[in-house]
């Protein structure tokens, strides 16, 4: 009998392995993304001290796309961007969580990356 993978367990996995590997300081911040079938949610986290500094989602006032879809993604991307260039963060580490760099994630990347944030 065959069994089915899931999907879930295998991107958790995948998010654990590639946390071992890296950590947001106060100096460099960690971007972490998490995309739900209906949001996208992203933070930038500093791990030493435990502290999320700017956040932004699609459930903000700003975005006008409701969607985790790529022009939501788009929005988003800006949208951290720019509240990182407030609180004087420019460069950050990418933590894509497990998700492949593709799609959703790739567009919220390249539109951080438009909107100032180097990584």
């Amino acid at each position: 009998m065959v069994k089915k993978t899931d999907r879930k367990m295998e991107r958790q996995r995948r998010h654990i392995r590639v946390r071992r590997k890296i950590s947001g300081t106060a100096e460099r911040p960690r971007l972490c993304v998490y995309r739900s079938n209906s949001n996208i949610y992203v933070q930038i986290i500093d791990d030493v001290a435990g502290n999320t500094l700017v956040s932004a989602s699609t459930l903000d006032k700003e975005i006008k796309t409701k969607y985790a879809n790529k022009e939501a993604a788009k929005e988003v991307g800006t949208l951290i961007a720019k509240r990182a260039a407030d609180k004087k963060i420019t460069e950050v580490v990418f933590d894509r969580g497990g998700y492949i760099y593709h799609g959703v994630v790739k567009e919220l990347a390249e539109a951080a990356r438009e909107g100032g944030l180097k990584f």
